[in-house]
Formats: structure tokens, C-alpha cells, sequence
């Protein structure tokens, strides 16, 4: 059945706390990141995800003490991202107690930095993120949460932080972020057929079904999901029992 499949809640953090939007806009507040990341690390998640969206000075440490606080609440493994830019950014992280870090913006703008995370820190720490949008011109990657758009085509750029030695690609798809009507399926089998590495899909999640679909169509590693996890809509040992009975190599 080959490896099995991982559910990883994501938790996106500004000023301290959990938020959730639509389309990358129109925040709400989902509750404390250290207990919701405890909560998931005891209600069967394989993994988890912390982003920092606003990762300002005074949010980087904000962020740092949280990434401390989850270490020692949590027994899965965790990835962080959001305003890592250098080394130096990774080794603080590393040192918080994080076991992976995404990195996203800075990867595009400087693509050694791949290269360098992997080199140092071995490509198993490194996932490399990757926000697109499909425009009348093909698959686009978008820089600063979406808002500025890059000429580099997702898959091609998918190819190169492969080959720079990324241990995981984070694929967003921005149109279907936050809507709940399924992960675009088409582009993740397109991406996890070409390429060697896990690909983890982030958005549209909307119901168990759409989990069945990104394993099954979708070819993906793992699936990553926030608002059907922070607000109840779909409790994880749930979703993991239906998986199974769906024929998905799911960890119980």
C-alpha cells in the first residue's frame, strides 16, 4: 500500500492567536495555537503545521515563544514557516523545538537558501511552499500571501526545488483556499507524478469525501486543512476511520 497518508491540521498565527480566512482574506480568530496543537497532537494527527502570518520582529517572537510552548506540549512532529528568510531563521526554529521548516516567499526570491537549509540541516527539514493560482495562462506562483504574482510557472519551479534538495512541497491552491469544494486535484497528480519528493495539498477542504479524493485523484502524500479541523466541522479519528474504509494506508 505504500507509505501510509498523513492528516495535518494547519494552524495559521497572528499576534498569538489562531486565524482562518477565505481566499487568504477575512480573518477570524480560531483560538489559542499552543491548546489546538495540543488537541490535535491527542486527537490523532500525524503531523502539524504553525504559520506565522504576520512575521513582523515583535511577531517573530511572539511566534518563537509559541514554537517552545508546542514542543513541549505536543509528541507529532511539526513544520513552521512564515518570515524565515536565512539560516539563522531556521537554527532559531530548529532550536524552539520545530522539527521542519516552509519556507515560501524567500525560496522564490533566493533559491540557494533551498540548497543551504538542506545542506545544513538535511532536506528532511526543509518543505518548501508553494502558493499558486491557475490564471488564462497556465499555473502561477504568488508571492507575499497572495498578493503579488511571480512569472515563475508552478510546475517548472516545483521541478527546481526539487532538484535543490527540498525534502517536501506544500502546494496551495489559492482559488481553492478556504471555499470548501475540493483540492485541485488535477494540478497535485500532475505534480505528484512528476516528482520524487511528498507532495502535502492545502486548500479546499470541505468535507471527508474531499480527503478521499486528494489521496485517491489527487496522488498527494498528505493533506493539510485548517477550518474543518479548528471549528469541529470534521473530527480527525472520524475522518481517519472513514479513509480506512475507503482503502486509504491510513496511521489509526
Amino acid at each position: 500500500m505504500g507509505l501510509a497518508k498523513r492528516i495535518i491540521p494547519c494552524l495559521d498565527v497572528k499576534d498569538g492567536e489562531t486565524v482562518k480566512g477565505v481566499n487568504f482574506v477575512d480573518l477570524r480568530s480560531a483560538g489559542d495555537p499552543v491548546e489546538l496543537g495540543k488537541a490535535y497532537s491527542e486527537a490523532g494527527a500525524d503531523e502539524l503545521v504553525f504559520l506565522d502570518i504576520t512575521a513582523s520582529y515583535e511577531g517573530r517572537k511572539t511566534f518563537t515563544d509559541m514554537v517552545s510552548k508546542v514542543a513541549q506540549h505536543i509528541n507529532i512532529p511539526f513544520t513552521v514557516g512564515g518570515g524565515i528568510n536565512e539560516l539563522s531563521d531556521v537554527e532559531r526554529m530548529l532550536y524552539a523545538g520545530a522539527d521542519k521548516v516552509s519556507i515560501n516567499s524567500a525560496a522564490i526570491r533566493h533559491p540557494y537558501l533551498i540548497e543551504e537549509i538542506s545542506t545544513r540541516f538535511g532536506s528532511q527539514v526543509c518543505v518548501v511552499a508553494i502558493d499558486a493560482r491557475k490564471d488564462e495562462d497556465g499555473w502561477h506562483c504568488y508571492l507575499k500571501g497572495g498578493r503579488e504574482r511571480t512569472e515563475r510557472s508552478l510546475f517548472e519551479w516545483a521541478h527546481e526545488v526539487q532538484e535543490r534538495g527540498a525534502g517536501e512541497i506544500l502546494f496551495t491552491s489559492m482559488d481553492h483556499d478556504g471555499v470548501k469544494a475540493g483540492y485541485a486535484n488535477e494540478a497535485l497528480a500532475q505534480l505528484a507524478d512528476n516528482l520524487q519528493i511528498p507532495i502535502i495539498a492545502s486548500g479546499g477542504a470541505g468535507c471527508k469525501e474531499h480527503f478521499r479524493d486528494v489521496f485517491i485523484q489527487g496522488h498527494a502524500d498528505a493533506a493539510l486543512a485548517a477550518s474543518v479541523f479548528h471549528f469541529g466541522e470534521i473530527p480527525i479519528m472520524e475522518l481517519k476511520d472513514y479513509l480506512r474504509k475507503e482503502g486509504i494506508n491510513i496511521r489509526l
